[in-house]
């Protein structure tokens, strides 16, 4: 099991181990930099060793550790709907992304099969209902969409199989899941057997273009490639060019136990904003019981401060339509990267030279378009054409969904008016046990979290990205940027960029006052530590 002691578990985590990986110790050279452990990093690093290339991949706490452990792991069609993408993009590029779909899907499959991982990888079939008759004609004009596409679909009354009748819906025939961790677990292991070489606790906090070399400086070391891939779920090395073209967003989800054999085993998810999504998964071998996966109930990064209620919400859902849902075994959440005119961004970094590439933009459809995009990068790194470069390229600009990115625009400035406000709180002695708030202290505010035993921690409130104030997540028990979905432990260290450094402390030990303070003048006032 992958130890989580600040934040919720899913049932990825629950089930499967990733081998532990060294620090890097010191500065060294290779051909090619991979920053970031999760399925993206990981299947460029792979598919790059596969091509004869020394590879090292580094990871700020360990493989596996981040956002793909947090999927649902699904794969199905694009997120944002192939007559979106069409009525944006034209019917060439929805065939291009179609055709991204599945053919990562089916690299998944192949390196599965290749490799001997048993990551519990299975076709399903897909379905896609509305939720409102007012929605039925988007389900006809995705239909039509789809099979332009490419897309094997068809129309039908309704989900078979079901304990509730869905109404109309569409199915995409040959879609799959799998165990995203024991995948990873399995991958990993394939590429050091290529010769790769994985690094954990190595943040990298730069990239330097030095005499045509890519140098990124890490926690533990300087590393110089010829070529560096960013699969950080978002780059944190843009400071802003990329931040503007997408937002980042908390999905939540529950596995909630049902009867062996009551649930159809497909993938389901409907055209709601946002959408809910479901799929079944075994907990162990022989159960007589399976996991009915649920997630939905998306808000943006940093704007709930208290968003358990969601999980609430997403069981209503479920118990709604599901009467045979039993005891909710897995409560967790995730970070998605959501691109402002609905296509990932795959590719060539703008901010920089040919040789620093990116993977981010992911939508809800993280396994897919992580591994497209592994696949787009390796050949871009290896000098051979890719179809798919242009729709998927970072540097295009957002000409299309220009009403999402104002609106997002908005939103992300309007947050700077926290500022402005006073404290959630007026002393520290107002935190419960688990809790944390938001304090003003002069000019600045203070990030303030007392744990389970009554020990206080104060940080500086303001992002180190572009100086946001955070804001509590009680679900998560992390401190999350509003701005741009930068995300910090209680003890201010960077869960999720950009953010390129922890948030700092409020003074020397956490203390809410300079050290100069009288110990009775700091009790006085509720500022000790407990």
């Amino acid at each position: 099991m992958i130890d989580t002691p600040h934040g919720s578990t899913s049932v990825w985590m629950a089930t499967a181990d990733l081998p532990q990986f060294p620090s890097l110790q010191g500065d060294i050279d290779t051909s090619i930099c991979v920053i970031g452990g999760g399925i993206a990093g990981v299947t460029a690093a792979y598919l790059l060793s596969r091509e004869g290339k020394a590879v090292v991949l580094i990871d700020a706490i360990n493989v596996g550790a981040g956002e793909t452990g947090r999927t649902t792991a699904h794969f199905f069609p694009p997120d944002n709907r192939y007559f979106e993408i069409e009525n944006s993009f034209g019917a060439e590029n929805a065939r291009l992304v179609g055709d991204s779909f599945h053919r990562a899907t089916n690299l998944v499959e192949s390196i599965a099969r290749d490799e001997n991982i048993d990551c519990e990888f299975e076709r399903l079939d897909g379905y896609l209902f509305s939720l409102t008759e007012k929605e039925y004609p988007d389900l006809d004009k995705e239909l039509e969409a789809a099979r332009r596409a490419g897309a094997t679909v068809d129309k039908l009354e309704k989900v078979p199989g079901l304990s509730f009748d869905s109404g109309p819906c569409l199915r995409f025939a040959n879609q799959a899941q799998f165990h995203p961790l024991k995948y990873l677990n399995g991958l990993v292991k394939a590429f050091v057997r290529n010769g790769g070489k994985v690094y954990a606790q190595t943040r990298a906090s730069s990239i330097d273009t030095v005499n045509s070399v890519q140098v990124v400086t890490t926690s533990e070391g300087k590393i110089r490639a010829t070529a560096v891939v960013v699969a950080t779920n978002t780059p944190f090395n843009d400071r802003v060019v990329m931040h503007t073209k997408q937002a980042g967003y908390r999905t939540y989800v529950i596995g909630v136990r049902v009867p062996k054999g009551s649930v159809p085993r497909i993938l389901l998810w409907d055209t709601g904003d946002p959408y809910y999504y479901v799929r079944l998964q075994t907990p162990v071998p022989d159960a007589d019981h399976e996991i009915l996966i649920v997630g939905g109930a998306d808000h943006k990064v940093g704007q709930d401060s208290h968003p358990q209620h969601r999980y609430d919400e997403v069981e209503a859902w479920v118990r709604e339509r599901y009467p045979m849902a039993g005891a909710v075994d897995f409560r967790w959440s995730g970070e998605v990267m959501e691109p402002a005119d609905g296509v990932a961004y795959l590719g060539r970094n703008p901010m920089d030279d040919d040789n620093v590439y990116l993977i981010t933009g992911d939508s809800g459809n993280g396994m897919t378009h992580c591994t497209a995009g592994a696949m787009l990068i390796t050949d871009l790194i290896m000098g051979r054409d890719n179809a798919w470069e242009k729709i998927y390229a970072p540097s295009r600009k957002v000409t299309h969904g220009i009403s999402e990115f104002i609106k997002e625009q908005a939103n992300t400035l309007s947050q700077y008016r926290d500022w402005l406000t006073g404290g959630e709180v007026d002393s520290v002695q107002e935190i419960a046990a688990g809790q944390g708030a938001i304090l003003r202290e002069g000019k600045r505010k203070l990030a303030a979290y007392r744990d389970e035993q009554g020990e206080l921690y104060v940080l500086s409130a303001t992002c180190t990205h572009l100086g946001c104030i955070v804001s509590w997540n009680g679900a998560e028990k992390s401190w999350d940027c509003p701005c741009h979905g930068s995300r910090f432990n209680v003890a201010g260290a960077v869960l999720h960029g950009p953010a390129p450094t922890p948030l700092e402390a409020a003074w020397p030990e956490g203390k809410m006052k300079p050290p100069s303070a009288s110990k009775d003048a700091r009790h006085e006032k509720g500022y000790d530590r407990h």
